[in-house]
């Protein structure tokens, strides 16, 4: 047997008019609305799950014939450094926020081989760490 039966019990009222309050004005549509959005009981989740998603590389450890190879460049760069020539250099960028990072790829003119800070500042201010340099080609 079903627990589902009619019932006459509102039928003397469901043909009155709506109430409307004389003491209270009617809402807002807008506010009236946001009573029945969705309530976001995990404030901050979208932000976490997407830094996740977000994608990094590895930084990849050159070996020492690498490391040689990159030493010999930043020589002759800096025997040419004053004929400035053009340069292509990769390089990694840490990630701040989770481990790994991304490479780069700059094409232009470095206007300083820092030796005490072991790095290149290049002709759009940026300060490239040397141990981060992957590649140089000029």
């Amino acid at each position: 047997m079903s627990s589902l039966h009619r019932t006459n019990k509102y039928d003397d009222m469901i043909d009155l008019p709506h109430h409307v309050s004389k003491t209270h004005p009617p809402m807002d549509i807008m506010d009236r609305a946001a009573q029945f959005s969705p309530f976001a009981a995990l404030t901050g989740y979208e932000a976490a799950a997407e830094e996740t998603r977000r994608l990094t590389q590895p930084k990849i450890e050159l070996d020492e014939s690498e490391k040689e190879l990159l030493d010999i460049r930043l020589h002759d760069l800096e025997t040419q450094f004053s004929q400035r020539p053009e340069i292509t250099i990769t390089y990694f960028i840490p990630d701040t926020k989770k481990e790994g990072g991304a490479y780069h790829t700059f094409t232009g003119n470095i206007t300083k081989i820092d030796h005490t800070r072991r790095s290149l500042i290049l002709a759009n201010g940026e300060i490239i760490p040397i141990e981060n340099i992957y590649d140089i080609q000029f």
